[in-house]
């Protein structure tokens, strides 16, 4: 079998790591877009173009199925590439685990990029899934980009900032962006209160 994976830039090393994980049998196409990473910070009309080009690069190595390892693409451009690719190629996106973490009882936060944070998708799944466990919508400006640049400072001050506006209470974080996974420690250092449980964290 062959999957292939896409996403703007190093987001894609977690989602990489969980299908190899899952199959390890299989041969995985990885698909990137050095040139515009990372896509958070761009509109949805663009965001959707170069999702699209980056598709069509993987379909060229002709897939068994596509991952769209990133949460902000999933949200703006997942119609789109479904249109695009299937029923030829199946399309298969990544969305903040807010189910699985309001199973847990909350209060939980999603901490996303500000493309994803109080998106209509974003809202849906948690009218849909967290089934009555208080959720904060956390924008973590930044974050995303100072991942991708390997910019610890400012991988610091983005976590800060957001931890700033997490609830003392979260008792679940939820991690919308592929890339926060690579810094899931810092982000577990941050909102982690004294004398609380451990905190929970979920990627995508």
């Amino acid at each position: 079998m062959k999957i292939a994976l896409m996403d703007s830039g190093i987001g894609l090393l977690a989602a990489t790591a969980a299908v190899r994980r899952l199959r390890p049998d299989a041969d995985l196409v990885l698909s990137l877009d050095p040139a515009g990473m990372p896509w958070g910070p761009r509109t949805p009309e663009d965001l959707t173009a170069r999702a699209v080009a980056v598709a069509e690069a993987a379909a060229a190595h002709r897939p068994d199925a596509l991952i769209v390892g990133c949460n902000t693409a999933t949200v703006h451009a997942l119609t789109a590439l479904r249109d695009f690719l299937e029923p030829d190629l199946p399309v298969v996106g990544t969305v903040p685990a807010i189910k699985p973490a309001a199973a847990g009882g909350g209060p939980v936060a999603i901490w996303a990029t500000p493309a994803t944070t109080g998106s209509p998708y974003q809202r849906n799944l948690i009218r849909d899934f967290a089934d009555g466990v208080p959720v904060t919508e956390v924008p973590c400006w930044g974050l995303a980009e100072a991942v991708e640049h390997a910019d610890q400072a400012a991988i610091d001050e983005a976590v800060t900032a957001a931890a700033a506006l997490t609830p003392e209470d979260v008792t679940t974080v939820v991690l919308g962006c592929t890339h926060y996974e690579l810094v899931a420690e810092r982000i577990r250092g941050a909102v982690q209160r004294p004398g609380r449980p451990p905190l929970v964290l979920h990627g995508s």
